[in-house]
């Protein structure tokens, strides 16, 4: 699978259509259901315009696959969901501005959960999408998609997005690189929202210095986008990220929460996180335990207030303006049709739950304790960083489960998040990049760093991955 440079460097002897027309090829071939929509003519067609232009942009005549819950104009965008089936946008969203300024060529969107809401894929109206390691297995989610076109070679890199570890999540089943950033780094504006308070838009790749790359032309300040970071007031310059990747830990400080260690983290994983913290170690870092004592606390608040928040941005699928309709009636029932004929079975769960919880009797009983545990984690994090200068740990506490395996046990699925939801609730950057096998099947070591700190995560992320060759390992036949 060719990185960006590799890609760049053939345009010179080649051409951007032909780059486009071999992922097409493969996507067409493909048995992965990474894709819900492919943009073949379209993609063509820029991939012709770049051509005779010889425009000179970061990624001019690259494609990138796009998660299908981030708005693309002209391209339809469902979020997976039978209730958006149709939906073309009228407008792009600010990633997707930036990529298409930078020459990207969108070549699909791809599967998801539906709406975001699910570990594996296998929530999406349009079919579960397959591992590219065992297509018996589950790829992750909800960006499921995104990390299988990428792990399957039908994309070089792609978009995701990460409210409680969607984008980690399958960049640790699918043995790739996926970078969640600060909260308010990156524009949510043309993001279809589950969860606003919690989710970020990141990014995909075979290997730290692509992720980078994408994320230096993505990152910035949105006016649009009342929780966009204005990165004049802290002092920091999106343009720089890629000065971070250095092949140097020396004098780095690991924190290693052994909350993350807990019972129910499958064995492989476990070693291969602290092998991983052992090779830092020799290369000039140092670790010490962190405690992180609120940790077990953050699924439970994560849950209650991730689907409060979706119970109130999920409200304005009503079947009036856009995406799936009924048969005409009065405007109550057409809202209870559209809704119980479009929503799956997991939608309509978290909906209700997080009504509930913001019901009258029950809104400080619930949700007022959930933020106050939010809050209580936060400080976690900040009181760790004191010590150190990243946190380390299993990104997944098991490798890749079995399609189907875990569906009918929501429980069961929301247990896989333990992890990941913490950083979310804080909203501090954490990258996942390979770091073993277990059962053949590929593990995700998540460096978690401070607000605002990517450098730091992507330095020692580049670092491992300078000094060992998991990154290179590839699904087989891919």
């Amino acid at each position: 699978m060719a990185t960006i440079n590799e890609l760049k460097e053939s345009m010179h002897s080649g051409s951007s259509e032909e780059i486009v027309a071999e992922y097409l090829e493969r996507i067409e071939k493909s048995k992965l259901n990474a894709f819900i929509t492919v943009a073949k003519e379209s993609a063509i067609n820029r991939a012709r315009e770049i051509d005779s232009k010889g425009e000179k942009g970061m990624f001019s005549g690259i494609p990138i696959a796009i998660k299908d819950n981030i708005s693309t104009k002209g391209i339809q965008t469902t979020c997976a969901s039978k209730i958006l089936s149709g939906y073309v946008p009228p407008y792009d969203a600010h990633v997707i501005e930036r990529l298409k300024e930078a020459g990207a060529i969108i070549i699909g969107k791809t599967n998801m959960d539906e709406f975001a809401m699910g570990t594996s894929t296998e929530t999406s109206f349009y079919g579960p999408t397959r591992n590219p390691w065992d297509m018996e297995r589950v790829p992750g989610g909800s960006s499921g998609g995104s990390a299988a076109a990428v792990a399957g070679g039908e994309a070089p890199f792609s978009l995701g997005s990460d409210t409680g570890g969607s984008v980690r999540c399958p960049a640790s089943f699918c043995g790739i690189v996926g970078l969640k950033p600060t909260y308010g780094v990156i524009s949510r504006y043309g993001l279809i929202s589950y969860a606003n308070s919690l989710e970020q838009i990141g990014s995909f790749a075979t290997c730290v210095r692509d992720v980078t790359m994408l994320f230096d032309v993505i990152a910035g300040h949105d006016s649009r986008d009342s929780t966009s970071v204005d990165r004049i007031d802290t002092h920091l310059d999106a343009r720089t990220y890629a000065s971070a990747l250095v092949n140097d830990v020396k004098g780095l400080k690991i924190g290693v929460p052994e909350e993350y260690f807990d019972e129910g983290t499958d064995k492989g994983v476990e070693n291969s996180v602290r092998d991983a913290i052992n090779t830092l170690e020799e290369l000039g870092a140092k670790s010490q335990i962190v405690m992180m004592p609120h940790t077990k606390y953050a699924l439970s608040a994560y849950y209650i207030i991730a689907m409060s928040e979706a119970s109130s941005n999920l409200a304005r699928f009503d079947g009036m303006r856009y995406g799936l309709r009924t048969e005409d009636s009065d405007w109550h029932t057409t809202f209870s049709q559209v809704r119980a004929a479009g929503f799956g079975d997991e939608v309509k769960r978290r909906i209700m739950l997080g009504t509930y919880a913001l019901s009258a009797g029950y809104h400080d009983r619930y949700y007022l304790k959930a933020l106050k545990i939010r809050t209580l984690i936060k400080q976690d994090f900040e009181l760790a960083f004191k010590d150190v200068d990243v946190l380390i740990a299993p990104t997944m506490p098991y490798p890749a489960f079995k399609i189907g395996e875990k569906i009918d046990d929501p429980i069961s699925l929301y247990l896989s998040d333990v992890d990941t939801v913490p950083v979310n609730l804080a909203g501090v950057p954490s990258i996942s990049v390979p770091c073993g096998f277990s059962g053949g099947l590929p593990i995700g070591m998540q460096i978690i760093g401070k607000h605002f700190d990517e450098a730091a995560i992507l330095r020692t992320a580049f670092t491992f991955e300078e000094n060992t060759d998991f990154h290179n390992k590839t699904p087989e036949g891919m």
